[in-house]
């Protein structure tokens, strides 16, 4: 990569790595593991992208961060810090700003695969999250003809899409309740699943203050 491209590219990853660094768990062995690699590689960032040597560093801090515990939300405000990214003038610098944002969505597969899911409609949304981020990015590579990329976005996408689908068959829909009069938590579990012992997961789920008043309305599973 030429000189140019590397001077352009450097404060992307200065940008983004920064915020993965201050939106990720820093605490204990792997907290410290991302600050040393982030800071490593931030130093020499122009001499490795000129060099083309930044792709396994750059690999080695999202694993990193994964092994810290970030959240796929949290990610994916990473992989949104990327995007927000001004259009780089230079060849070098947009391929740096595309593969942390290839990354990004990588790291958020695997979060996905390790994580148990309870609710049919947190599914649902993921779903639709993950179909909106991977779009544009196929079609980026699509329109810059690059074949190979292209077809990893895509196999990623579909295997992503495929494990959500098959995690949310199972699990409960999340309904609308209505009653016409103020019920304590644990008569309204009882009217709902039969079993006053979930009463702490409506209270939980509807955000209630007082046990002894549930709202007329609000949200519970539908089994």
């Amino acid at each position: 990569m030429y000189k140019a491209e590397a001077i352009e590219a450097a404060p992307i990853c200065d940008r983004v790595m920064k915020y993965m660094l201050s939106v990720s768990p820093t605490r204990g062995r792997p907290g410290a593991d991302l600050r040393t690699a982030i800071g490593d590689f931030l130093v020499n960032a122009e001499v490795l992208i000129q060099n083309d040597l930044a792709g396994p560093p750059i690999d080695e801090i999202f694993e990193l961060a994964r092994l810290t515990g970030i959240s796929q939300q949290r990610m994916g405000w990473v992989r949104a810090v990327a995007v927000k990214e001004p259009t780089p003038k230079t060849i070098g610098a947009a391929l740096i700003k595309n593969s942390l944002i290839h990354f990004s969505l990588a790291t958020e597969a695997r979060i996905i695969a390790n994580t148990t899911y309870v609710s049919y409609q947190e599914v649902e949304a993921l779903k639709s999250n993950m179909n909106a981020a991977f779009d544009p990015m196929e079609e980026i590579a699509a329109d810059e003809m690059d074949q190979e990329v292209y077809q990893a976005l895509v196999a990623l996408h579909a295997s992503v899409i495929f494990y959500l689908v098959e995690t949310q068959r199972p699990l409960p829909r999340m309904l609308r309740y209505r009653f016409f009069e103020t019920l304590p938590s644990l008569v309204l579990a009882y009217k709902l699943y039969s079993d006053a012992g979930r009463a702490d997961e409506l209270r939980t789920e509807n955000k209630i203050v007082h046990p002894a008043f549930m709202r007329l309305t609000g949200r519970a599973l539908s089994n």
